[in-house]
């Protein structure tokens, strides 16, 4: 793990950092030292791990939780080269889509082929930033929406490290996929009702196939990128229950 960069602002570390060839980013509270919980975020789609959001969730779970949080670059984005192979695959998928094919499954296989990347590659990072004295191998959660749900899925069910996550904006629309029934851990799940991108009854599907006992869904009106303004403050609460 090489650190690039660190600097501080209004009380919050940032270190910028490449783990091999994957870069990423580490939010902890300015001075901090010992073990606390990690929360890995997932961006979105033709977004990276600074993007506003992303930047401005964090700080706010650094400030007002006192959690790491840590976020990378996915294949194709941010920092990380142009892959062909899926850029390849996203124009087919987009020429298909203008011809009148259904999109969700299409977003879904694509998405599900990525994961087969993030998911050890999230998992690597994990190890690496545990390791560090100022975080250490504290309780860990995972928050992600849209492309970051559709990633932190399979994330949140392959790592037994994770033990809370946000996700929303996302979909179940491949028949036979049960990767979300196998996960158990409490979850908070976001649905924009008016969602232009993702068919509600996709994300109602995604909502009720998981396994989790505590699960709270938030149904907002409004279209895929009008996620309200309250919903930090809700995951900081969520994260906080569970995760301190």
């Amino acid at each position: 793990m090489r650190f690039l960069s660190h600097s501080l602002s209004d009380g919050v570390s940032e270190q910028l950092f490449f783990l091999g060839d994957l870069p990423g980013v580490l939010w902890t509270r300015e001075g901090a030292v010992g073990t606390r919980p990690l929360i890995l975020m997932g961006h979105g789609g033709g977004q990276h791990k600074k993007a506003p959001d992303i930047v401005e969730r964090a700080r706010r779970f650094v400030c007002e939780g006192d959690f790491a949080v840590v976020a990378v670059d996915v294949p194709g984005h941010g920092d990380r080269p142009t892959d062909e192979v899926l850029d390849r695959i996203a124009t087919a998928n987009r020429a298909r889509i203008d011809a009148g094919e259904e999109p969700a499954p299409l977003v879904a296989g694509f998405q599900a082929l990525v994961a087969r990347r993030t998911v050890p590659e999230w998992r690597e990072v994990l190890d690496a930033v545990q390791r560090l004295d100022h975080v250490g191998a504290g309780p860990v959660g995972y928050w992600g929406v849209s492309l970051g749900c559709g990633l932190g899925v399979p994330f949140v069910a392959a790592e037994p490290r994770v033990r809370a996550a946000v996700l929303g904006l996302g979909g179940l629309s491949v028949p036979g996929d049960d990767t979300a029934s196998r996960i158990t851990v409490p979850v908070d799940f976001l649905l924009q009702w008016d969602d232009e991108r993702v068919p509600r009854a996709d994300g109602l599907a995604l909502f009720d196939a998981l396994a989790s006992v505590d699960k709270t869904l938030h149904a907002n009106p409004g279209k895929h990128a009008e996620i309200p303004e309250l919903e930090p403050a809700d995951a900081l609460r969520f994260f906080s229950r569970h995760l301190r």
